[in-house]
């Protein structure tokens, strides 16, 4: 008998391991840098920009900062630099662009990009101010993008966040202004808002209806209707129907005079609160509990899933409904907390802002709740900036969720994959 013997490998027949890493956040990041360096150039601000760090219940008044403003925008350009060129080191190593890095590269180039525009102007530019307004202005946002996390988790895409936020502020004032009770109008904006969720999941989930096309119908339904009841109920009867008792600031003793984050986190209505605690809870309850596993089971791979004993109809259902009912918390906030009156399509598109923060945040909570943030910072920043005399078109702030979106589904940011039975109805066999 004779021995066999292997030969070692060969480099031609050696296996190889294919890196996952792309050079598609590189471009990305070099393309932002380019245009961030080009307005720079181009479009030079002499003079200094004055940021206004606290307020006058800080525990330490921080003083005014001053500082250079084009010398500012440099040094926050080349840090930039610095992070595109460690993401190009670490993608031709076969290592993926880590979050923080893209998080320090954004955070230096928005701190270059407030000193140019604040340049030479007499104001000061509010950074408490800023900051409050973008997370005020996050509110509905963050609930609406929740609530369709939890639907496109499920399998159900949920573009009728927008016919959801609005049905949630109508219902709200008209509720709010009958019993002068803030937390009867947030009920109702609840309930209102799951119907809407629940017409949303008859036609898709046992109808098997495009769940794009009924999303659009219940948009352009919900405006209609509450367009016409606007001007024959509410604008008739006012003083009875629509003067609604909004939620009082609840600011935490002591903790709303830490400088900067104390006004911002600190100083909240219930329903800011108790937005923070819901984006907790919801990400909890997906990734930590039964329930929420058999969502994601349903909304991956809902064959399998009812293979092992899942009721796939009823697991979405429930998603749908528990994720409308969030999104009436969103629409609560325009007629109980931002102002006490319900106005005429008053929600201005924020569902589909939404709805963009789901896909910017990979259909996660966390991530869409951040999303959110930076949605409605992008949103006060252009009252900022119009405030203190930028030059900065508002329309150019307006449109960057839908930029930053874009990106994200591209795959400049990461990889951006919705769930594999998103937007596809499930037949029993």
């Amino acid at each position: 008998m004779t021995a066999t013997t292997v030969d070692a490998p060969t480099p031609d027949t050696a296996p190889r391991t294919a890196s996952t890493a792309t050079w598609k956040a590189v471009i990305g990041l070099g393309v932002v840098l380019a245009l961030y360096a080009l307005l720079l150039a181009l479009v030079p601000h002499e003079g200094a920009a004055r940021f206004r760090l606290a307020t006058d219940s800080d525990f330490v008044v921080l003083p005014t900062l001053v500082v250079p403003a084009m010398t500012t925008a440099w040094v926050c350009g080349l840090v930039g630099l610095a992070v595109l060129v460690l993401a190009a080191v670490r993608t031709r190593a076969g290592h993926r662009v880590p979050v923080w890095a893209i998080a320090v590269f954004a955070a230096a180039l928005l701190v270059g990009f407030l000193a140019w525009a604040a340049a030479g102007s007499p104001r000061d530019l509010p950074v408490v101010g800023l900051l409050s307004g973008a997370l005020a202005l996050s509110v509905p946002l963050i609930y609406g993008a929740l609530g369709g996390v939890i639907g496109e988790r499920s399998g159900v895409v949920n573009i009728a966040i927008e016919g959801q936020l609005l049905a949630g502020a109508f219902t709200a004032a008209i509720v709010g202004s009958l019993t002068d009770s803030p937390w009867a109008g947030l009920f109702a904006a609840v309930v209102a808002s799951a119907l809407v969720a629940l017409v949303l999941g008859m036609f898709t989930i046992t109808y098997k209806v495009n769940q794009v096309i009924v999303g659009v119908v219940l948009n352009v339904l919900v405006i209609g209707l509450t367009s016409f009841f606007y001007s024959e109920v509410l604008v008739p009867n006012a003083p009875t129907l629509n003067s609604t008792t909004r939620f009082p600031q609840l600011p935490i003793p002591f903790l709303e005079q830490i400088p900067i984050i104390g006004p911002v986190l600190f100083d909240q209505t219930i329903v800011g609160y108790l937005m923070i605690v819901m984006v907790f809870v919801v990400w909890f309850a997906l990734f930590r509990t039964k329930w929420g596993l058999r969502v994601r089971a349903v909304g991956e791979h809902p064959k399998a899933a009812d293979t092992v004993g899942i009721d796939v109809i009823r697991t979405r259902y429930r998603a749908v409904l528990i994720g409308g009912a969030i999104a009436g918390l969103g629409g609560a906030f325009y007629t109980v907390v931002s102002i006490n009156q319900f106005g005429r399509e008053m929600t201005a598109g924020a569902g589909f802002i939404a709805l963009a923060a789901v896909i910017f945040g990979k259909w996660d909570p966390l991530r869409a709740a951040l999303a959110g943030l930076l949605f409605g910072f992008a949103t006060n920043l252009q009252n900022v900036l119009s405030v203190v005399g930028s030059p900065v078109p508002s329309q150019f702030m307006l449109m960057l969720p839908y930029v930053v979106t874009l990106l994200a589904v591209a795959g400049l940011v990461g990889r951006s994959r919705a769930p594999a039975a998103s937007g596809t109805p499930y037949t029993k066999e």
